[in-house]
Order: C-alpha cells, then sequence, then structure tokens
C-alpha cells in the first residue's frame, strides 16, 4: 500500500466546501435518519429482496415513494423504472456427465469434476464432437504483451482457460498481485465468445480463485441468471460454461495423454503457445429456463450550467432473498449491510443535494441497480442504456456495505491510479483529518465485484472505498466485521451497531460528490493529462 497526504492548499482547491460543511453534516439526525432506513429495508418484511420476487416489488416501490418524498424527478423518461428481461437458467449433463474421447477415454462428472450452464433459452444444448483446446489463461492483452489466442482457431470449440492471470505467479507480468480484469472468469467467458468458441470452462484453482470448489457449484447447480435478449433468445451466447476441477482437468488431459500439471506451467511463462488437445466430447445439456422483468431504480436532480453531465451515486437495492437457513432456523438473507446501508446511504446524500441552497452545476443521478449479486446485471443493462451518454459521465460514487464500521484514521481504496479522482479522494480525506491508503493487492479481484466496474468498462472513472484499518479507538473494534455477516442471514441490523465510521465515510463521499458536481473540468481524464 501506498500512504497519500495532501496540503491545505489543495485540500481548500478541491474540497469547495471543505471543512464547514463537514462540521454541518457531522450531526445525530443524519445517523437516526441512516439508521431508519437500514432498519426498514433490511427488515424480514422485504424478505431478502430478491429480484423477480415480491420482494422486488415491495422494495422498488419503497424505493421510488421514499426518491418522490424527497422531491427529486423520475430519471427514466418520467418513470423511477427502468425494467429490463432476465432469463434464469439450470442445465444439467444428460446422464449427468460428459463422456470425452481422445488416445483414452474418460468421464467428466456433474459436479465433482464440473458445474456447467448456458444462457441460451433453449430446452436442449447439443455440441456434437466439440473438441477442447487449452488456452492458458485465456487472455488476449496487447498492453501487457500477452495473447493466448495468437496462432490457434477456437471457432465452435470448447476453451479451457486457467482462472486468474500471469500476475499471480510472477509479480513482473502484468500488475503482479494487482489482478487484472483479464483474471476474471467473466471475462474468460466474454474472450471466448468473441473468438466464436462453443464454451469455456475455467480452470479451477482455489489460490487463485480465492474461493474453494464448493464455491462454483453451490453458485452455478440452478437458475444461473443473465441478461435476456428477446430477439436473439440468447442463441450468440456460448452454449456451454462453467468450471472444470483440477481433477476434472487431469482426466480430460490424461485422455489427450499429456501431462496438466506440465501445460499449466508453460502457460504461465511469456510465448506459450495455445493448443488442440485432440480430445473431443458429444455435449448434451437438457436446459429449464424462465424468463422475467426486473427493474433499476433511479431519480435525478438536474444541473445548471453543466445539466448534460452526471455523477452518478450508485447503491444496488437487491440481495439473496431466502436460502439455506442458519443455526437459529433463520433462513431471510436480510442484507442489510450488504447492501441497505449503501442504499440509505446515497437516500441521505439524495436528500442532502435535494435541500442545498446551491444547485450543482453537473445532474447526480441516483441509481439503485437490480441484480447486482447475481453478476451486476442491472448496472451492466444502465451502461448500456444510459440515461445521460457514458461519455458525459464524470464519474460513479458507489456504495456497497458501507456499514456499519467504526471510525478510522485511514479510508483505503481499491483501484486508484487511473484518474483525477482519486485527487478527490484524497482531499475529502484531508479536510477530515484523514488520509487514503491506496491499495495495490486485488489478487481475490474484489475491485470487479460490484456496480462501479461496469462504468469502469465504459470509461467512467470508479474506485472501491473501504473502511480503514487504523481505529481512532482501537479498545473498540467493529462488532460486526464482514467475515461474520457476508452473505450470511446473520446480515441483519443491530441497535448497537458502531456508524461512526459509516457517516465519516459517507461524508467522505459526499464531499466528493460535491466537489465532483461542480468542478470546472471532468476527472475523466487520465493521470498522465493532470
Amino acid at each position: 500500500m501506498k500512504r497519500y497526504f495532501l496540503t491545505a492548499l489543495l485540500a481548500a482547491t478541491l474540497c469547495p466546501f471543505g471543512a464547514s460543511a463537514q462540521n454541518d453534516l457531522l450531526n445525530r439526525n443524519d445517523e437516526a435518519l441512516l439508521r431508519d432506513w437500514i432498519r426498514t429495508i433490511s427488515s424480514d418484511d422485504f424478505g431478502g429482496r430478491k429480484p423477480m420476487t415480491t420482494y422486488e416489488d415491495k422494495t422498488v416501490e419503497y424505493l421510488a415513494s421514499e426518491l418522490e418524498a424527497l422531491g427529486l424527478e423520475p430519471a427514466f423518461g418520467g418513470d423511477w423504472f427502468q425494467p429490463f428481461g432476465m432469463i434464469s437458467v439450470t442445465s444439467k449433463p444428460v446422464g449427468g456427465k460428459f463422456t470425452v474421447k481422445g488416445r483414452r477415454k474418460a468421464e467428466l462428472t456433474y459436479p465433482e469434476d464440473m458445474v456447467v450452464w448456458t444462457a441460451r433459452a433453449t430446452d436442449r444444448v447439443e455440441l456434437p464432437a466439440a473438441e477442447f483446446v487449452f488456452c492458458g489463461f485465456g487472455i488476449h492483452a496487447p498492453e501487457y504483451g500477452w495473447d493466448d489466442y495468437e496462432g490457434i482457431d477456437v471457432r465452435g470449440k470448447i476453451v479451457i482457460a486457467m482462472v486468474n492471470d500471469p500476475g499471480f505467479y510472477d509479480p513482473s507480468l502484468f500488475r503482479g498481485r494487482n489482478m487484472t480484469y483479464y483474471g476474471r472468469w467473466l471475462y474468460k467467458f466474454e474472450e471466448a465468445q468473441r473468438r466464436g468458441a462453443a464454451g469455456c470452462l475455467v480452470l479451477h484453482n482455489t489460490e487463485a480463485a480465492s474461493y474453494g470448489w464448493h464455491v462454483c457449484v453451490n453458485s452455478h447447480l440452478e437458475g444461473n441468471l443473465a441478461l435476456f435478449d428477446p430477439e436473439t433468445r440468447n442463441a450468440g451466447m456460448l452454449g456451454v460454461k462453467g468450471w472444470i476441477h483440477e481433477d476434472g482437468a487431469r482426466k480430460l488431459f490424461q485422455a489427450a495423454g499429456m501431462d496438466l500439471d506440465e501445460a499449466v506451467a508453460a502457460a504461465k511463462r511469456p510465448g506459450f503457445q495455445s493448443f488442440p488437445l485432440g480430445v473431443r466430447s458429444d455435449i448434451r445439456m437438457d436446459v429449464t429456463y424462465d424468463v422475467k422483468q426486473t427493474r433499476n431504480v433511479g431519480a435525478v436532480l438536474r444541473g445548471t450550467d453543466l445539466a448534460d453531465e452526471v455523477v452518478v451515486l450508485n447503491a444496488h437495492w437487491d440481495h439473496l432473498g431466502f436460502g439455506a437457513p442458519d443455526g437459529t432456523g433463520d433462513e431471510i438473507y436480510n442484507g442489510a449491510a450488504d447492501n441497505a446501508s449503501g442504499i440509505a446511504s446515497a437516500l441521505l446524500l439524495a436528500k442532502r443535494f435535494k435541500e442545498s441552497a446551491m444547485r450543482p452545476r453537473r445532474s447526480i443521478l441516483f441509481l439503485f441497480p437490480s441484480s447486482e449479486e447475481s453478476g451486476l446485471f442491472g448496472s451492466q443493462y444502465y451502461c448500456e442504456h444510459p440515461v445521460i451518454p457514458m461519455e458525459k459521465t464524470a464519474a460513479c460514487l458507489n456504495f456497497e456495505s458501507i456499514g456499519p464500521a467504526e471510525l478510522t484514521e485511514d479510508v483505503v481504496i481499491l483501484g486508484g491510479g487511473e484518474s483525477r479522482l482519486d485527487d478527490y479522494y484524497v482531499a475529502a480525506a484531508a479536510a477530515q483529518g484523514r488520509y487514503i491508503f491506496f491499495d495495490d493487492d486485488n489478487s481475490d479481484g474484489w475491485f470487479f465485484r460490484s456496480d462501479h466496474y461496469n462504468f469502469v468498462k465504459k470509461g467512467v472513472p470508479a474506485v472501491v472505498v473501504e473502511n480503514g484499518l487504523h481505529p481512532v479507538d482501537p479498545a473498540r473494534p467493529n462488532k460486526y466485521p464482514m467475515e461474520v455477516w457476508y452473505h450470511k442471514p446473520s446480515d441483519e441490523y443491530h441497535e448497537d451497531w458502531d456508524l461512526s465510521g459509516t457517516m465519516a465515510n459517507v461524508n467522505l463521499i459526499w464531499s466528493v460528490a460535491l466537489s465532483l458536481a461542480n468542478a470546472p473540468t471532468s476527472p475523466r481524464l487520465p493521470v498522465s493529462e493532470r
């Protein structure tokens, strides 16, 4: 990590509302309101806020009513909602296995050796005599001098691609342990599809993935979600995608008369050449699917002289609904921290902007996407259908699991170094008497796991704001750290939540939002042009 300080002059320049605004906003009324919203949105009455259920209806209607009560305008052509289609798919190999034939015969069993699915709206996927190709990491990255697809045609074939990127194994490659998007399993599917492959299986490794095989299985056995195109019925998407266990990959390589470990070792080195395995399989999967609509929620506050530009304040409204019960029998995944705390924080800033005596120069969009938990689909849809063009979007400030948090001397930021947005956070922290740590260890890919990243893919500046590592009062540690509640029924609101750090971080983002909304130039300029 690198520690950054800023002079008082720069803080005053970038934060014109500065210390006096901070003092005005640090009050008990704001915290009480924040608690009320979190308490309500994460209550059992909202059933865990799962998309495409009756609890979605209750959640989005509640959000619309709150935004209307705050006096904001609907964002989507006079409507609070932006509907879009989703497909939920459950796929199973016929007979529970893929039989592969090469020099030898082998059977890849489901879900021990592989977990597979599709996003196509069809009752059956059939890929006769599909050939398997080992493509290393499955990466095409000219800026890093890396191309696993050079010299190989994967059209109509099944790509095997390793999880993560070469920097995980060699700090001199890519960004070292700071994983790039090329390391994400979603990228592997996207690149294979661009290359015309029939399918892609990501080779699992617990350390490189940052989670065990059980996570792959539990996440994909049923109800795999994707955006739905009613015209093509998703026919152009990969016929089969999924994960392959190392034991399953070993069977595949043995059927080819090859050594998996040698191939993996070679794939980690520059100059690796992808190759066909000489193994084929008649892939057949039975498919059940359901197509439904879900909705993003949005409100806008129009700016003045730069109203055609926008700053997006984002907080996903969805969570996991009902699921496996915990030891107490609780089966509601309330999502109080993730992400009722983020929703409440965005609503609080909506109130502040609306009540401010000075209208911002740029417009402010308060966006509450659906389906973040299942694949960032709501923000993906918005970024493909924005209310203000992406090139006019100055920044995305994302509220993700912002509370509970104790007050810390520092603030951690992931994804820094890409735009002038860094300066705004450094200045805002300095105005609070705090400092920023820019964390350059993204080995688990956390930076890519929330809605802001869809904006980043469109060229919009965004970072991840996390609570710091150094509590102001070490004698009062957080009673509810993430490992206790993350994606569990225990993610419930408690009256003894410590929100001192949460409020400080909300105020930090408020200062950044104000500065961005009124700055003479956009932070979209790259770092090299500062």
